[in-house]
């Protein structure tokens, strides 16, 4: 008995190469995806900043971002329930490459660095003014250097005054990656 293998529809095994990129690597190159989310009055899981290479609609309530390697990017959570809300959470992060050493983070996979971790409605505010100040001077957050992240993360933790990110610290921080 022979089978005509030209007439069989694919199976669902069966996988594309564009979602094959999209779950893992494109060629060579390691991508990091950051789920989203939006349930109006319960959940608010979004991007405040950060370039995605490709960002995929899953359906009508979450969105999946794809980040090449070394982006950075910061996501917000809100939740909520019938009492007003129950959580607040600022991150900045930056998508690593399979030999760097990653944290695990739900809704990240496989995870990321985490520069920034802020944590409650106060803390998650008090840095938003901060933000809006980097793009006021033109400069994207993207392109803010990561040991700023890490300093505000720091100084946040040990309720000191939180520094504004100055273009003069800008402009140190692009001339010392172009001696590297």
């Amino acid at each position: 008995m022979t089978t005509n293998t030209q007439n069989q529809t694919p199976t669902k095994a069966a996988v594309s190469p564009s979602l094959h990129a999209v779950t893992g690597h494109a060629g060579n190159m390691p991508l990091t995806r950051v789920a989203l989310a939006y349930v109006d009055k319960r959940i608010n899981l979004y991007l405040r900043f950060g370039n995605p290479a490709r960002t995929i609609q899953l359906d009508r309530w979450r969105r999946s971002a794809v980040f090449l390697a070394a982006s950075i990017f910061c996501r917000i959570r809100w939740e909520s329930n019938d009492y007003g809300t129950t959580r607040w959470q600022l991150m900045v992060m930056q998508a690593c490459t399979p030999l760097d050493e990653v944290q695990r983070i739900p809704g990240i996979h496989p995870g990321a660095r985490i520069l920034l971790h802020a944590e409650g409605e106060r803390q998650a505010q008090s840095l938003l003014p901060l933000i809006d100040a980097i793009e006021a001077l033109g400069i994207n957050p993207i392109d803010v250097s990561p040991a700023y992240w890490r300093t505000l993360g720091n100084r946040l933790s040990a309720h000191l005054a939180l520094p504004q990110y100055t273009a003069e610290r800008h402009a140190a921080w692009l001339a010392g990656r172009e001696l590297q």
